[in-house]
């Protein structure tokens, strides 16, 4: 820190410091100041402009220091001054306390903010210069934050001093008069009888409204902004339009039709979407013919002869289709015309924030419009830009499920669930699996202590896992397929007969002319939502992989719940979607479960926690059923039994980790959890048993020590005796 900087740090230190010892938090206050009412009142009438000048300089220092006590000046300048002394006054000496205050945290931190994170600060002073004054304004209209710390992070903006003052100066004008205004009729109080007066009721009725008159007000101004250049049909055809039919889009269309709204569901490929056709199902099904591969060829686990393995993959891939044909009607358009949504087989692109050009499959067009409409267009495989990648024919988990022949050598890029899943579903089919990760280890958002585990175990079976193995290159040599790849420095040549990449996804978009509402998709494709699943327009929805950043079925159908009430209902209430209790699994051998926090990020985040490890080879089922693997690791609040996150690693993990959801949904902790009475021997019994870990390792010593000593009384003295002729014989 500079010399000058440093100067003015220890005067503003000097200043506050001088604020709390002289009392100035005591003098600040109502009843100090109602006590010396008339004092002050007499002293003011003789020496206006001078008491002005002084109200006006503490307003300022006040302001500017960030001190308490600018509300009860403000009341006061009301009381003493007058409506429109008290006004001018107070809405200039707020100006210039929060522009100095601005100027300060620009000086002394926003030259080290654009140093230590350049980018950040950039894209923030973008989104400054397009709508800074707009935001400063709502929040000043609106003070969802205190003013003072809006005045210190506006100061570490670009924001230009000028643009901040008259914001801030005008948007902060209206709350001030009603303070103010609540102030002269605060300092005629001088009995009972005035407090019931119709202007003192008058008065503190708008002090308590104002915010939701300022609320509403901003509301009016943000739609009238946002909708300008657009013209609202004076009728609609539907309540509401959902784009896109897989798991978000099916799960909203269903909402809307239960509660009797009239709906369009528009889906230009298969209903259903990605998780029946070429997710979820699909590869769930296929693991489970790997499973059961891996049984057989492995039976003398269980005292059964070992059988080889030498299935048709193609009777294995009919076999995936078969259970896609028969969860297909679950999400048909004729169950959900049943529902009462009107179900459209074609595309569509937007117009407007309320009308979408259609293009049915059959060539024909319309146009349809809806008070509101939801994007529900899913996401697909992200095929990294790397030379010669696109020559190999690549598979991805699109269509994967069209392949007739197992390959001989698999390759799969990536170390993601997908990639880790379908690496040892070949594996465990017989293909000879070569899996690259170009981090340092797989699963890279669990924790290393889990990634471990599904690392031994991928390869005990014979995976070859090349970690820190970046792919750079494609091609053909030798006539055989290669993949090079950068290993810390060292170019590595890996050869393969397929590759599979499975490397991330990204948002479908292309076709909705995202652009006719000046909407621009991130660079992985999703578009940027609030929290109430909005799009830049209160009345456009986005939910599932198109939205983000969880890309699961179930993510995507809580998204959509939030989606399709704010769309049908968001006149009179806005929910906000919450992610704090959203379990995933990876469905690996061994499973992976988790809900909450990891390790990593609760340090991530500066969260204390404490750690109970449960090993599942303490578990009677577990090694009944020869799978006695795994851990659970519980983060908890220290001291307590709070639940902060969960992790299962092993069989079933995904049906362990349904009560510790239940639990952190619920508020319950570990506690409760010992305290249920659990069937013996079942899987679940794991989560008590972890539980009985935490209350272990959290046991009273001091009062069991005590409860040691009671007990050995109640046994009394003849006992006692006994003991030694014990003690004595033994030494004997």
């Amino acid at each position: 820190m500079s010399k000058q900087k440093l100067i003015v740090f220890a005067v503003i230190v000097a200043l506050v410091v001088a604020f709390v010892f002289l009392g100035g938090p005591d003098l600040l206050t109502l009843e100090n100041l109602k006590q010396h009412q008339a004092q002050l009142n007499d002293w003011i009438a003789n020496n206006l402009l001078l008491a002005v000048s002084l109200y006006a300089l503490v307003y300022v220092a006040t302001t500017a220091l960030s001190l308490p006590g600018a509300t009860v000046l403000t009341l006061a300048g009301g009381a003493f001054l007058g409506n429109l002394v008290g006004l001018l006054t107070v809405s200039l000496a707020s100006t210039i306390g929060a522009s100095l205050a601005f100027l300060v945290a620009r000086f002394l931190l926003r030259d080290t903010l654009k140093r230590k994170y350049a980018k950040t600060v950039r894209r923030i002073d973008e989104g400054i210069e397009k709508d800074g004054a707009f935001y400063l304004a709502t929040l000043r209209l609106v003070p969802v934050f205190p003013f003072f710390l809006i005045n210190l992070a506006m100061g570490l903006t670009g924001m230009k001093l000028r643009t901040y003052a008259l914001v801030s100066w005008l948007g902060m004008l209206p709350g001030t008069f009603v303070y103010v205004n609540a102030g002269t009729q605060l300092g005629e109080v001088s009995s009972m009888g005035d407090i019931v007066s119709a202007d003192l009721l008058l008065s503190f009725a708008l002090l308590g409204l104002f915010p939701l008159i300022a609320k509403f007000v901003v509301g009016f101004i943000r739609r009238r902004r946002v909708y300008r250049g657009f013209q609202k049909p004076q009728s609609f055809d539907y309540n509401l339009l959902v784009i896109g039919g897989g798991s978000a889009g099916l799960v909203a269309a269903y909402i809307a039709a239960a509660v009797k709204a009239k709906v369009a569901l528009i889906e230009r490929d298969r209903m259903g979407g990605d998780c029946l056709n070429t997710g979820c199902v699909p590869s769930k099904a296929l693991i489970r013919s790997a499973r059961a591969a891996d049984t057989l060829r492995h039976a003398d686990r269980y005292g059964l002869d070992s059988v080889p393995v030498s299935g048709s993959f193609a009777n294995i891939m009919g076999r995936v289709k078969r259970i896609i044909a028969k969860v297909e009607p679950h999400d048909s358009p004729e169950r959900y015309r049943s529902l009462g949504v009107h179900c459209i087989a074609g595309s569509a692109a937007f117009v407007s924030p309320w009308e979408v050009d259609v293009t049915h499959n059959d060539g024909r067009r319309e146009r349809l419009s809806a008070r509101s409409i939801v994007v529900a267009t899913g996401g697909k495989p992200f095929l990294p830009p790397i030379p010669g990648l696109e020559a190999m024919a690549p598979l991805t988990s699109e269509n994967l499920w069209d392949l007739e022949e197992q390959p001989d050598r698999l390759l799969v890029l990536g170390g993601g669930p997908i990639g880790c899943e379908l690496s040892q579903a070949f594996a465990r089919l017989g293909s000879q699996v070569i899996q690259i990760e170009a981090g340092n280890r797989i699963l890279a958002k669990e924790d290393e202590d889990v990634a471990e585990q599904v690392q031994a175990q991928f390869r005990h079976e014979g995976i070859d896992l090349r970690l820190n193995h970046k792919a750079v290159e494609f091609s053909e040599q030798d006539g055989e397929k290669v993949a090079w790849c950068d290993h810390d420095g060292e170019r590595v040549r890996i050869a393969f007969d397929r590759v599979l990449v499975a490397v991330g996804r990204a948002g479908n978009t292309e076709g909705l002319n995202l652009s006719a509402l000046g909407v621009e998709p991130r660079g992985n494709g999703t578009v940027p939502v609030e929290e109430d699943m909005s799009v830049r327009f209160p009345n456009v929805f986005a939910c599932g992989d198109v939205a983000g950043p969880y890309q699961f079925t179930h993510a995507a159908s809580h998204q959509a719940w939030y989606a399709a009430v704010n769309g049908l209902f968001g006149q009179f209430r806005r929910f906000r979607v919450d992610y704090r209790v959203l379990p995933w699994v990876t469905f690996t051998a061994p499973e992976v479960a988790r809900v909450g926090l990891s390790e990593d990020e609760a340090q991530q985040k500066g969260v204390h926690y404490e750690v109970t490890r449960y090993g599942l080879d303490d578990l009677d089922r577990a090694i009944a059923e020869d799978e006695d693997h795994g851990f659970i690791k519980v983060l908890t609040a220290p001291g307590k039994d709070k639940i902060l996150g969960a992790v299962v690693v092993g069989a079933h993990a995904g049906e362990i980790l349904a009560e510790f959801t239940l639990a952190m949904k619920h508020g319950i902790g570990l506690n409760k959890i010992l305290g249920t009475i659990h069937p013996y021997p079942t899987w679940n019994e794991s989560a008590k048993s972890a539980a009985g870990a935490w209350k272990q390792a959290h046991a009273p010593e001091g009062v069991l020590a005590w409860l040691a000593k009671f007990h050995q009384w109640r046994l009394g003295s003849g006992q006692s005796a006994a003991s030694a002729r014990t003690k004595d014989e033994s030494v004997t």
